[in-house]
């Protein structure tokens, strides 16, 4: 099935990605505004659309887990090289940019994409079944990376604010690049099994993987797509911005609607997943991905604040780490049985939804 849908759809597939990366190009040097942005929200739809197309020709290639963490990795890394473009650009002023994409990424991954998945899966099949072993061992990691990094800075007294001092920025950078890298490996080597499907589609069971030469072409134009996808992102920021400042919004509500743009591929590719009754892959996307926002976002950004003006701000406000404490919580209730129902999907929605109302009404 992957080898006919790759067959029907590479030619749109092709032409999408050039022509996204053609109009991040032209919108780099024109500043579109007015009715050019429209051009640019199309162009990023269809580069969203073809990247997740791309991606699951790529994961049914090489396997899982390796194809969930393919996708979860090349959107985080351009994601990282957005947010350190926009504090850049942005100045002093950008000091919590970073801190507000990464805790959105965290509560659109493990609530939004989760729970969706979740629901997907449960109406499916009435319940949602999944290795308790392998989602505990990522909520795990999310956790312990989120407190490090987003929580510890608001209670250290090194340095006024909620900032890490140097020193403690570096151990914060290093911790989080280290607990990524042993979770990639227990992931893809020493306890692979348990980051694969437990029901997986008796269609999937027998389809042919595609050619080598077939996902290398399609690691490619994801590649593309999803630099469209960032690229096409950045350029409506300042519509969005503009847009969040006419309605009276905190600044903290542009790092929710980018990281919306930016997670759009993975959502969309876990709801597919769900959809087909390979709710652990949906799962790998969902905590993958935060798990990923936080592990190279934070080194990143620690070496990027040498040259950086003004303050990095990581710590959370009390409101947030309320709401990241009730989502730990939820998520542990959810994949300890190792299955759920529509009712354990419906809470990390509304947790979700929560989030949402409380960054846009504090």
């Amino acid at each position: 099935m992957v080898i006919m849908t790759y067959a029907l759809t590479r030619h749109w597939t092709t032409v999408v990605p050039l022509l996204a990366a053609t109009v991040l190009v032209i919108a780099w040097f024109t500043h579109p505004a007015g009715p050019a942005v429209a051009i640019v929200v199309l162009a990023l739809a269809g580069a969203v659309l073809a990247a997740v197309q791309h991606a699951e020709v790529v994961a049914h290639r090489v396997g899982e887990p390796f194809g969930s963490l393919v996708l979860a990795v090349a959107v985080t890394v351009i994601e990282v090289g957005l947010i350190v473009t926009l504090m850049i650009s942005a100045g002093p002023d950008a000091s919590t940019l970073a801190r507000d994409t990464v805790f959105a990424a965290v509560m659109i991954t493990c609530n939004g994409i989760f729970g969706l998945s979740l629901l997907v899966g449960a109406l499916r099949r009435r319940v949602a079944v999944f290795s308790a072993e392998g989602a505990g061992a990522a909520l795990a990691t999310v956790a312990t990376l989120a407190t490090l990094s987003l929580v510890l800075p608001t209670f250290t007294t090194s340095t006024p604010g909620p900032q890490f001092s140097g020193s403690q920025l570096a151990f914060a950078a290093v911790a989080s690049l280290l607990l990524y890298g042993l979770f990639v490996m227990v992931q893809t080597v020493r306890h692979r099994d348990d980051f694969l499907p437990v029901e997986a589609a008796e269609a999937d069971e027998h389809e042919a993987p595609p050619t080598a030469r077939a996902a290398l072409l399609s690691l490619v134009l994801m590649v593309v797509a999803l630099v469209g996808v960032v690229g096409l992102a950045k350029m409506v920021s300042p519509s969005i911005e503009h847009g969040i400042a006419v309605a009276g919004l905190p600044r903290s509500a542009v790092g929710v609607v980018i990281a919306a743009l930016v997670l759009l591929p993975e959502t969309i590719a876990a709801v597919r997943a769900a959809r087909r009754d390979r709710v652990q892959v949906s799962l790998n996307l969902a905590l993958g991905s935060a798990m990923a926002s936080i592990g190279l976002t934070i080194p990143v950004i620690a070496v990027a604040s040498i040259w950086l003006d003004g303050p990095l701000t990581l710590g959370l406000g009390a409101t947030q780490m309320v709401l990241l404490a009730l989502t730990v919580v939820a998520g542990v209730l959810t994949v300890v049985p190792g299955r759920a129902t529509l009712l354990q999907g419906g809470v990390h929605l509304v947790l979700l939804a929560g989030f949402g109302v409380l960054a846009v009404s504090p």
